[in-house]
């Protein structure tokens, strides 16, 4: 009887050493999570505190062409996944064949959850917000040019006194980023109504902000939404 306690022991140290083993698949306090706010939207939708590339509110995070899931040093059509150098060679998200290589053309008109760069990168339900998320965050809240801790950008301020800062983080295009600190261009996952070579985003500076069309292939910062809060 006085084995028994040992044989208990043993039993219990090899699960906890099963158990070490496992963790690397199941340790869910190694979840990354990233924090967002609710402004009190109609839909619902919860806003990111900071960019997909980042770890703060005033960090300019990371540039993403359209559809594309990884930072890269040079942006431009030569270098854009979903063409063949140039923009009239378009091999997805594209709904005119005269655009598309090959007369290439199908029905994608919002980036699957594959080459949406906030859900590559963050998982756990966060999404790049559509043209209309984009329109329903200006509808619902007052916004000012401001400066936060030292760096430049929009700050949208809700009725139930939440607020969400977006960095004025510029653009890259070719291998530069140019005009950080004077103006912010973030992606929406929306395809442009006129033009497939180009997609929604959303535009700012020091005088205004808007949507907009831009080209898919220059890389812009990318702001996660979600519909659900984390559990």
């Amino acid at each position: 009887m006085k084995k028994f306690p040992k044989a208990i022991a043993a039993m219990m140290l090899m699960t906890v050493a099963v158990c070490m083993v496992g963790c690397k698949l199941i340790d869910f306090s190694k979840r990354k999570t990233h924090e967002f706010v609710d402004l009190g939207l109609p839909s619902g939708t919860l806003w990111a505190t900071c960019n997909v590339g980042a770890n703060k509110p005033e960090d300019y995070g990371k540039c993403f062409a359209w559809g594309e899931i990884k930072p890269k040093s040079t942006c431009n059509w030569n270098t854009y996944k979903y063409c063949k150098g140039d923009d009239a060679s378009l091999t997805k998200y594209c709904t005119i064949s005269s655009f598309g290589y090959e007369e290439f053309a199908d029905s994608l008109i919002v980036l699957q959850p594959t080459d949406d760069a906030a859900t590559a990168n963050w998982e756990d339900g966060w999404y790049m917000p559509t043209e209309e998320q984009w329109e329903e965050l200006y509808k619902n809240t007052t916004n000012t040019w401001t400066t936060q801790n030292g760096v430049n950008g929009r700050l949208f301020t809700a009725g139930n006194g939440n607020s969400l800062f977006l960095p004025a983080a510029g653009n890259r295009w070719g291998s530069e980023v140019g005009y950080a600190g004077s103006y912010g261009s973030y992606w929406s996952s929306t395809l442009g109504f006129d033009l497939p070579s180009g997609a929604w985003n959303f535009f700012f500076d020091l005088e205004d902000c808007h949507l907009s069309g831009c080209r898919r292939d220059i890389g812009q910062s990318v702001r996660a939404v979600r519909s659900v809060p984390l559990n």
